[in-house]
């Protein structure tokens, strides 16, 4: 297979890996992806898992590529918390949960975090389209128990007031009764009991 035929192949991939290529074509020559990397024709992320140079990226594309590297994984915790706008920050790696180990990773076109939450507890995202690209992405209320149950020192007023919660995005997205059935799923009382208090601080804060 010569590059005009893997392009064509390819062209519709964020994300491409070894693996993917020999599906096509089980005697492909992996040597040749390091070729087409010194011609500029493709760009590697991290070890097995490329993109074409010219990809203009956007950060659904990062979403895309950031479940593709190492799965199963979906986005959440600070990414999906300035995805949904709960937190003012913008977000310069793209956050994840895995049922893998933790994991970083520095790659030319962003960092990507994977943190390990037990496999009970892999559940409470959402597929999301934008234009033709899918990713898996945390639901706000999955995002929010993620982050707070990987964050276990977030307990008093004052760490969630450092949080700087967009209180009106926050209630207008949080479904109440979703929330309290993943909590359910944790069945961790600490965190239960953590999840009330920064309910109770914010409801008051909103009204206020």
């Amino acid at each position: 297979m010569n590059y005009i035929e893997f392009q064509n192949a390819f062209q519709d991939f964020t994300v491409f890996s070894l693996q993917d290529i020999k599906q096509l074509d089980s005697h492909f020559y992996r040597a040749r992806l390091n070729e087409w990397q010194d011609k500029g024709y493709i760009s590697k992320i991290i070890k097995g898992f490329y993109t074409f140079s010219n990809l203009k990226l956007n950060e659904h594309l990062l979403f895309e590529i950031a479940n593709k590297i190492y799965s199963p994984s979906y986005v959440s915790l600070e990414t999906a918390l300035s995805f949904y706008h709960f937190i003012p920050e913008s977000i310069y790696r793209i956050t994840s949960v895995s049922t893998r180990r933790t994991c970083r990773f520095e790659t030319s076109i962003a960092g990507f975090t994977f943190q390990t939450v037990r496999p009970n507890l892999f559940f409470g995202y959402e597929l999301l389209q934008h234009q033709n690209k899918y990713y898996k992405m945390a639901s706000p209320e999955k995002a929010f128990l993620d982050y707070f149950y990987l964050n276990p020192h977030l307990k008093i007023e004052n760490d969630f007031a450092s949080l700087r919660i967009d209180e009106t995005s926050f209630f207008e997205q949080i479904n109440e009764k979703r929330l309290v059935t993943f909590l359910n799923k944790f069945s961790q009382k600490t965190l239960s009991e953590r999840v009330r208090k920064f309910w109770k601080f914010y409801s008051r804060e909103l009204k206020d």
